[in-house]
């Protein structure tokens, strides 16, 4: 089994409570200014090879979260595509 299709087994059942009724709130959902301004200087200082340690691991669970965020909206638009046709 790949790592792709062992994640979305594992996360399958939180999408199911997740999603329905709430699709187009999870594909209007965006982080506050702050926040995306945080992740723009993380990424900036990883690109320069400057992130301090507890930086790059807080660079990391930003990169998780939108790995997840990601692949949630994907489920969303697939949800609300399915549920039109």
């Amino acid at each position: 089994m790949s790592a792709q299709t062992a994640f979305q087994r594992g996360v399958d059942p939180l999408l199911r409570l997740l999603l329905p009724g709430k699709e187009d709130a999870i594909l209007a959902a965006e982080a506050d200014q702050a926040l995306r301004e945080r992740i723009e200087e993380l990424a900036a200082k990883s690109t320069e090879g400057d992130l301090t340690p507890d930086e790059r691991d807080e660079y990391a669970g930003y990169v998780r979260a939108n790995k997840f965020v990601a692949v949630l909206r994907r489920e969303a638009r697939k949800s609300k595509s399915g549920s039109a046709a």
